[in-house]
């Protein structure tokens, strides 16, 4: 039987990558054998990446531990734990650390295998170590080079059936379907998301694509004047009928299971796909398409590509091509090209500039630039286009309108699709909303249509924060449980004392917004402001997500009412907040007091 593509098993958490990584480059020139294996599995229990299942007593206390890193014999007992309770891992105790490497390789990060001498970071694994490329960048180099069948998987045969390159295949298919219904006279709009996941994971041979096409545009045109109930009647009877003709088998176990199988890979190649800031999710979340922003990229590489894969001789052959940065071309990456994607860039930045009433950054004569003086400047009016779409964001902020949507969306947080993403945008954009910030900047990675893919990278604060007189970052995360303490914690701390070593010239402040905080994280705040967090005392203030909505329910008031709120004033709430630790016998204490600071500080304004 065949079995659709999978990006989750195949890349597994994006979160996981930098960390993975940056323990592998310890290791750099080591040999990665066994005893190699071993000691990678053994150092990501060390940094506290890795916590196997069934600890107890002692050994789960080293989770649990304030200390930044457990000692490298503490990691070891684990280990061995580990080593004692699996019946693999005693056949063969490097079956982990291979396992937790599989993706660093798969991806071109890192050369990690028996048969290849010493471990070695590719070109791109150090450029993304060094924040030369970020997580978007990384996964667009993998996804164009990636291809079912290929000599680094043995779960798809080398037998005619499998024939794709996935992330150009899909991009291969949207075209074709959006140019079929622009044919028809009706509007191109990708594919819904239950289009893509019956269709895109299930897409194993270029040679289909075309065919591909024709079966969504028939479906449309089935289900197409019916009710919303006999729409969903047409799609469940024919994704059994799919299901059997891509299986060869009317087995209703195997049929019930690919169904299912096909649903969350196609919920996860969505997410993992938008990383690479070539696909765009339009009509409310709807469907996915084509980024147009992109348009000149994608064309040039659809017409470079047709999704089918390359004949690779080795394993090794194959791995080099992966790790190579330089490869495939990109077809674009030339002087007449860069031009046309400066001019729509250009464009699109004079459109921002109009709306903000901006006077226009001077325009460079680029059109005598070299190749690679073109790719910089591109480069350059994206994070300015960035730029101009976060001043557009706080502009749009300051309505009471969408003050209202943000409190209503961060309400129903837990109803959200992507929940920590959404948790992050949301406080970001009331940040935006609350006062005069110079600038709000959050760290998650964008699309060009400015919104977060991913959530921020663990190496840096969530969202920064810059005023006039004080700074302050903001920490965000949907955890409430031990886990929170366990993953926030001590990096909060270190992200705000990194952030005030940065900004000397002014305090710094760190916001943590969690839905509920846990009393193993409050209890390490305070400890840090009370007393100290590597020899200095910090300003953390903690709330919840329903305090952080009482904080812009506030803000409505205050507009309703002409006050507008100057961060000297947010700062002055989060200063009583700090102020309050002091008053406090303990952790406990000092939370239980924070609505009634919030109340407080909330009349006082109000009473201006």
């Amino acid at each position: 039987m065949k079995k659709p593509w999978s990006l989750s098993t195949t890349v597994r958490n994006p979160e996981r990558i930098m960390p993975f990584l940056k323990v592998l480059k310890e290791m750099e020139g080591e040999n990665f054998d066994e005893a190699g294996q071993v000691k990678f599995q053994t150092l990501l229990i060390q940094n506290r990446l890795y916590q196997p299942i069934g600890l107890s007593g002692s050994l789960l206390s080293y989770y649990e531990t304030s200390s930044d890193k457990m000692s490298y014999p503490e990691a070891q007992e684990i280990f061995s734990h580990m080593k004692r309770r699996s019946r693999e891992l005693k056949k063969d105790e490097g079956l982990r650390g291979r396992t937790s490497v599989a993706p660093l390789t798969k991806m071109g990060l890192a050369v990690a295998k028996k048969t290849s001498g010493k471990i070695l970071i590719t070109d791109l694994g150090d450029a993304f170590l060094k924040n030369e490329v970020d997580i978007g960048d990384v996964y667009f180099r993998f996804f164009i080079k990636w291809q079912i069948p290929n000599p680094e998987s043995e779960d798809y045969a080398d037998d005619g059936a499998y024939n794709i390159k996935p992330f150009i295949g899909v991009l291969h298919l949207i075209d074709q379907v959006n140019k079929k219904e622009a044919d028809r006279n009706k509007e191109p709009k990708g594919l819904s998301k239950d289009e893509f996941s019956l269709f895109a994971p299930s897409l194993v041979n270029f040679s289909d694509i075309d065919s591909y096409a024709d079966k969504i545009i028939a479906l449309r045109d089935k289900i197409e004047g019916k009710s919303k109930k006999e729409k969903k009647e047409i799609f469940d009877t024919y994704k059994k009928e799919f299901a059997i003709g891509f299986l060869g088998v009317g087995n209703r176990a195997e049929v019930k299971k690919l169904i299912n199988n096909l649903q969350d890979y196609g919920d996860n190649a969505i997410r993992y796909l938008r990383l690479t800031r070539y696909f765009n999710i339009r009509g409310g979340g709807f469907y996915i398409d084509l980024e147009p922003r992109r348009s000149v990229e994608i064309k040039n590489l659809l017409d470079y590509d047709n999704a089918s894969a390359i004949k690779f001789t080795s394993n090794q052959q194959y791995l080099d091509y992966i790790s190579d940065i330089s490869q495939p071309k990109l077809p674009w990456e030339t002087k007449e090209k860069y031009v046309e994607i400066i001019g729509k860039l250009l464009q699109d930045v004079g459109v921002y500039e109009r709306k903000l009433n901006l006077k226009p950054e001077q325009r460079l004569e680029y059109k005598f630039f070299s190749v690679a003086e073109l790719k910089a400047y591109s480069e350059h009016l994206r994070l300015y286009r960035r730029d101009l779409q976060e001043k557009e964001d706080h502009h749009n902020s300051q309505s009471i309108e969408k003050i209202e949507e943000y409190i209503c969306v961060l309400e129903n947080i837990y109803e959200a699709e992507d929940k920590p993403v959404a948790l992050e945008k949301y406080v970001s954009l009331g940040l935006n909303a609350l006062n005069d910030a110079l600038k709000i900047k959050p760290n998650y990675p964008v699309g060009d249509d400015n919104e977060p893919t991913f959530t921020a990278p663990a190496n840096v604060p969530d969202i920064e924060c810059y005023y006039k007189f004080d700074n302050a970052i903001c920490e965000v995360t949907m955890l409430t449980g031990r886990d929170q303490w366990y993953n926030e914690g001590q990096p909060v701390m270190r992200h705000l004392r990194d952030f005030e070593d940065k900004n000397k010239d002014k305090k710094s402040y760190c916001v943590f917004v969690a839905p509920k905080l846990h009393r193993d994280t409050i209890n390490t705040f305070w400890m840090a402001i009370k007393y100290e967090y590597e020899g200095r005392s910090q300003k953390i203030i903690p709330l919840s997500v329903q305090q952080f909505i009482d904080l812009l329910r506030a803000l409505v008031e205050f507009k309703k009412k002409g006050i507008f709120l100057k961060h000297e004033e947010l700062f002055q709430f989060y200063d009583d907040i700090v102020k309050h630790s002091s008053n406090s016998g303990n952790a406990a204490e000092w939370l239980k007091e924070i609505p009634n600071i919030i109340k407080s500080w909330r009349a006082a304004i109000t009473a201006q």
